[in-house]
């Protein structure tokens, strides 16, 4: 799969989807780095194909109203350390993927994973 990681979320997390066989870039890696506005990590998402991982709010807005990104990984964990998000990835990584075949909008939180076509 190929993710697109928001500003913030940790770039260890990109790092983290490399080493399990994904695509992934950090917005870090992005010309304008973490100042990319949302519209144009849009374009960029759905133009390579990418899903959106991020905890703002506004991209969900932004996919449930306009379809924008076309998919979209919100992280409702609230504030955990680096080490936590990474474990409950290593967790449920394979499960998001596979949701992933058939919906569009999946949010993770610390204990369950939640599906939206």
């Amino acid at each position: 799969m190929k993710f697109i990681v928001d500003a913030q979320l940790p770039r260890q997390l990109s790092v983290f989807l490399l080493r399990k066989g994904h695509d992934s870039i950090h917005t870090l890696d992005l010309p304008k780095q973490n100042a990319t506005d949302d519209n144009s990590i849009n374009a960029i998402a759905d133009s390579e194909g990418r899903i959106v991982i991020t905890k703002d709010g506004d991209f969900v807005a932004s996919h449930l109203i306009a379809a924008k990104p076309k998919q979209l990984l919100f992280v409702s964990t609230g504030n955990i350390s680096n080490s936590e998000l990474l474990k409950n990835f290593e967790i449920h990584l394979d499960k998001i993927c596979n949701f992933f075949e058939t919906h569009s909008f999946i949010e993770i939180t610390k204990d369950i994973i939640i599906t939206r076509k």
